[in-house]
């Protein structure tokens, strides 16, 4: 009776980085660049004491991870921690010339456990900006058009409301004069302006914009909605009254009427 194969965790986290490219859409070697610079730093601050210059390379098929020490071949040494002699880089190997760069594995033992949780936090920073990316993207798009939107708290003068996959923020100077808003109410708002953040999209939106009045209107009038009609121009005082100029091309059509 065969004994059962113990896990590789090396090529677990070949095929957790090849799952997350593929369902987040992450470019796999920019996440394998980020873990092994974040790994850099970690080797630092864990184990470097005489090393300045270091290297980690991460297996890109078995996920093997080594440090590598580099040294700077200089004809006289004036910091032992980045460079190293001729004569001594000779006696490594005879081909090496003034300016190379010479590389030693220095890999401690105890790195893999480090190397382990590094990635993990990496994989999981990057997990957040590849969110925080598509959520931009999307509300982007979204620009200049009207959207539902639920009000979910009041912060000072400033309503922030929830656009599904974000929030959007609506400030005094884009709210109707002497509407109250409540928690859980539903309105409608423009989508002014998306802007990309630490925290992800920060959107602003509008109850006073003249656009608002111009994509309603392109919803419920099928004239409108189909180009027949055509707004020209929108005055409006929010909250008291709003004046639109229409046209049509078709003389068949009352733009007024419609």
């Amino acid at each position: 009776m065969k004994a059962p194969q113990t896990p590789n965790p090396s090529a677990e986290f070949i095929e957790a980085i090849d799952a997350l490219s593929r369902e987040k859409r992450i470019d796999k070697e920019s996440l394998f660049a980020a873990i092994e610079q974040a790994l850099v730093a970690a080797y630092k601050r864990n184990f470097s004491t005489t090393v300045a210059n270091v290297r980690v390379s991460i297996d890109r098929k078995k996920g093997e991870v080594e440090v590598f020490a580099r040294k700077t071949v200089v004809e006289e040494v004036e910091d032992d921690q980045t460079q190293i002699s001729l004569e001594e880089a000779r006696a490594i190997n005879p081909v090496y010339e003034v300016g190379d760069l010479i590389e030693k594995e220095i890999t401690p033992r105890q790195f893999g456990r480090i190397a382990a949780q590094t990635a993990k936090q990496v994989v999981m920073q990057k997990i957040r900006e590849a969110e925080r990316g598509v959520i931009y993207q999307e509300y982007s798009e979204k620009e200049n058009e009207i959207l539902t939107a639920l009000v979910k708290r009041i912060e000072g003068k400033n309503v922030l409301v929830e656009l599904g996959r974000t929030e959007g923020i609506l400030e005094p100077s884009q709210q109707i004069p002497g509407e109250v808003l409540g928690p859980n109410d539903r309105v409608k708002v423009y989508v002014l302006e998306v802007n990309q953040s630490g925290h992800g999209a920060q959107v602003e939106v509008s109850r006073t914009h003249s656009g608002l009045v111009k994509r309603l209107f392109e919803l419920e009038v099928p004239e409108i909605q189909s180009g027949v009609v055509q707004i020209r121009s929108i005055a409006r005082e929010p909250g008291s009254r709003t004046k639109m100029a229409v046209w049509s091309a078709d003389p068949n059509v009352d733009p007024i009427g419609s």
